[in-house]
């Protein structure tokens, strides 16, 4: 008995024949592919860009007449770079939101695969999120880890709106594609214990003091978190830059989110020039040249997925 498919095969005549069998038969000669594979140094679809929190700030005020925890598991606006359909990721491998919760509510518990970081814009006494069961407070400039796998709730029991920005690696989980998310069984999560630090937990002043115990160069302060042993797939630094300074960023193939803690200055990322202020996210792609200038004093936190490119061996600098 013959098989149709080699007697295709061997039946075709010249190359112009073979192709279109090969495509039917899901392979394509690595001389005739429609693109290319390989290219010299890397390139992106994702493009430069910067989200002003004033706007975001006003537009979840806005909804937030309108939409509350009980129908929005989260209230948050998604930063997401225009390419292609893409309506979520901020970069490559990672997504950032501004979100808010209103005095009373309770954003419930459920936990997934993909860690997440929360960096605190405005929040008064009352705002905390729990990570199984440990109550950690969310207060203006502190910084909260989320790691993967943790259940996660947020309540607000202030009299003041709270704000902040969360930046999340579910854009690499979508890409590797190790996916879990689960709903907490119970509306409210318990909390076990209230503790005075925590390692997910990094108060400003903390930061502040980490910085101010680093040296000066090139007219920048920089201070590395202790991240990693939690949340493996970032890297987490503040920067402090002096009033009238710049700092050209070494060109290198991470993919970078800056958040601007506070004062007021200039970027140049690749052909995009922007003027930022507090509150502000900026997404610079990976081989994107970067340089920050201050026109204040200033503080910023960079977040970028670096120890993935390390242990992989694709971390680069130009």
């Amino acid at each position: 008995m013959t098989d149709p498919i080699l007697e295709q095969v061997s039946s075709t005549r010249n190359l112009d024949e073979l192709y279109p069998v090969l495509s039917s038969l899901r392979m394509t000669p690595g001389w005739h592919k429609k693109r290319p594979s390989l290219w010299k140094q890397p390139r992106t679809d994702f493009n430069p860009l910067h989200w002003r929190y004033d706007i975001g700030r006003r537009a979840l005020d806005q909804a937030g007449q309108w939409i509350g925890t009980e129908l929005a598991e989260r209230r948050n606006f998604l930063l997401f770079n225009p390419v292609g359909d893409n309506d979520y990721d901020t970069v490559r491998t990672l997504v950032v939101a501004f979100q808010m919760i209103k005095p009373g509510e309770y954003a419930r518990p459920h936990r997934h695969s993909p860690n997440a970081m929360r960096l605190i814009l405005d929040a008064g006494p009352g705002c905390y999120t729990v990570v199984d069961g440990v109550k950690l407070p969310m207060r203006t400039g502190d910084f909260l880890l989320t790691p993967g796998g943790c259940w996660h709730s947020h309540y607000n029991e202030g009299d003041a709106n709270a704000y902040w920005i969360d930046v999340l690696d579910v854009p690499l989980v979508h890409l590797l594609e190790p996916m879990f998310f689960e709903e907490h069984p119970a509306t409210t999560q318990e909390v076990e214990t209230e503790p005075e630090s925590h390692v997910f937990y990094f108060p400003a002043q903390q930061m502040r003091a980490a910085l101010a115990g680093s040296a000066v160069r090139h007219g920048v302060r920089q201070a590395g978190l202790p991240t990693e042993p939690y949340i493996p797939t970032v890297a987490v630094d503040c920067l402090e830059l002096i009033a009238g300074s710049t700092h050209e960023f070494t060109r290198n193939t991470a993919n970078r989110i800056y958040a601007v803690t506070s004062g007021t200055g200039t970027a140049q990322v690749g052909e995009l020039t922007i003027n930022w202020a507090r509150g502000d996210v900026i997404a610079v792609p990976t081989w994107t040249p970067m340089s920050l200038s201050a026109s204040s004093d200033a503080s910023l936190m960079e977040v970028s997925d670096a120890p993935v490119m390390q242990k992989l061996g694709f971390y680069r600098e130009a």
